[in-house]
């Protein structure tokens, strides 16, 4: 009989060599597949215990080999992989039956613990079949942290778990909000989103629950809250930091029992809402301090999405700058203009503390302001003092340090500029996120086991006599 074996689907063949070589070597029977008609011809012969497929192929791509095999009830866990992590790629893979989805270029290592861990858990449930949706979603980026930030909300989007969408402002929390929303089973009903911290503590509640006519002064009719609004689709809930205690408390209510009454009302109303809440604050600290309820943490934060700020992205600032500038001109309805070269360069050099807001209402400025149709280096400066065109000045300073050290005879300098770089970047993005470590290494883009290594060996090195 012959030996089930990993299936590799790619047209790519260079690749399926490579990852067929890095399998065998871990122990695994592997067959190789140039397409998705290949494989689907091979399976009235055999089964694989797993499969690796691309998700753009030509004949039957990854997308239609999934319908294809869930339609048929196979039971095999499948793997997708593919250069193409937008939201809608990666939420489809997830909805027609993927395991896992893998994002091109990967590590070799990343991709044999996948398949190991895809078949030490083979009793997953059967695939459901589901239609592709395309979604035009304006979260964009291609950069390892967004890919990141993709795969999870592909991941969970139909799963209807609530979700906390973590990141500064300005970083396109409510972007994300709408897309879980749009890739969910509840996309053909409401999206509905709150500010918490823009409305007034003592209106809050009416706007969350809705009021009974005179169930305060000025209340002339029944008015449904935003629960209501929102039913049988998404409540979002930003800046849920701001909300008040007394109303966290109502709020937990709802989200453990599913049930609510409007102010002044002895109705009551079932919240059948799936609630999505972001903060810019530390929800963690703030427990700690008593400020927020640890029991509404818990029930909010079944999943978290962390997102990067823009300076932890700067590979996304060109395609973002385009999007924003060709968007802007489209609805000014003004002739389209593009960057030049170096005014490129230097706006993936510049500081953004408003992140992606704070760049995309630039590009609306130069898209009205800057003269020419090649927007160039001195546009950037044109409604401002020059400090935004400038940019980070650290690397002047690097020079500057190094032309002197190499100057007096020194050696070493590398490993000294590197310590130094290492120290100054994490001691300020734990200032950044009030000491917590696991989201300090999140923005750096490394693991919190390194940022503890590092921060052991920063330490070290002070505490070390002078020579």
């Amino acid at each position: 009989m012959m030996e089930r074996a990993v299936w590799i689907a790619d047209d790519d063949r260079t690749l399926r060599f490579v990852l067929a070589t890095a399998l065998r070597d871990a122990g695994h029977a592997v067959r190789e597949f140039a397409s998705g008609a290949a494989v689907l011809a091979a399976l009235g012969q055999d089964t694989p215990l797993l499969l690796l497929t691309d998700l753009r192929m030509p004949d039957t791509d990854g997308e239609a080999l999934l319908a294809a095999l869930a339609e048929r009830g196979t039971r095999f866990p499948v793997l997708v992989m593919s250069a193409y992590t937008d939201i809608a790629a990666t939420a489809a893979a997830y909805r027609g039956g993927a395991l896992d989805y893998l994002a091109k270029p990967f590590d070799l290592d990343d991709v044999v613990a996948a398949v190991r861990r895809a078949l030490a858990g083979r009793n997953d449930p059967e695939p459901a079949a589901a239609a592709p949706i395309h979604v035009a979603h304006a979260l964009l980026g291609e950069s390892a942290p967004m890919r990141e930030v993709f795969r999870r909300i592909g991941r969970i989007a139909a799963s209807d778990l609530g979700a906390l969408i973590v990141g500064a402002t300005g970083t396109g929390k409510e972007l994300v909000a709408r897309a879980l929303h749009a890739e969910s089973a509840r996309r053909l009903r409401p999206f509905v989103a709150l500010n918490t911290a823009a409305i007034p503590a003592e209106l809050l509640e009416s706007e969350l629950f809705g009021h009974e006519a005179g169930a305060f002064t000025g209340a002339m009719r029944r008015v449904p809250g935003r629960f209501e609004q929102a039913a049988g689709g998404t409540l979002f809930l930003d800046e849920i930091g701001d909300m008040p205690l007394a109303l966290q408390t109502r709020l937990l209510r709802v989200l453990a029992g599913g049930e609510f009454y409007r102010v002044g009302g002895r109705e009551l109303l079932r919240a059948d809402v799936r609630v999505i809440a972001a903060t810019h604050q530390d929800l963690d600290a703030k427990v700690a301090a008593g400020a927020f309820r640890a029991d509404l943490l818990h029930r909010l934060d079944v999943v978290r999405i962390v997102l990067p700020p823009l300076a932890a992205r700067r590979a996304d600032i060109p395609l973002l700058a385009r999007h924003f500038l060709a968007a802007a001109a489209a609805e000014l309805k003004l002739p389209p203009k593009r960057f030049g070269a170096a005014a490129l360069r230097a706006l993936t050099a510049m500081e953004f503390p408003g992140n992606v807001r704070q760049l995309e209402n630039l590009c609306r400025r130069l898209a009205v302001i800057a003269p020419g149709r090649d927007i160039q280096l001195a546009d950037l400066d044109g409604d401002g003092d020059g400090s935004a065109a400038r940019g980070p000045d650290w690397s002047a300073a690097l020079r500057a340090w190094a032309d002197a050290a190499l100057a007096s005879g020194e050696t070493g300098l590398h490993a000294r500029a590197r310590a130094e770089l290492d120290r100054v970047l994490m001691e300020a993005a734990l200032a950044a996120h009030a000491g917590h470590r696991q989201h300090a290494a999140q923005v750096l883009g490394v693991g919190r086991n390194t940022l503890t290594r590092k921060l052991g060996t920063s330490r070290r090195r002070r505490d070390e006599p002078s020579p």
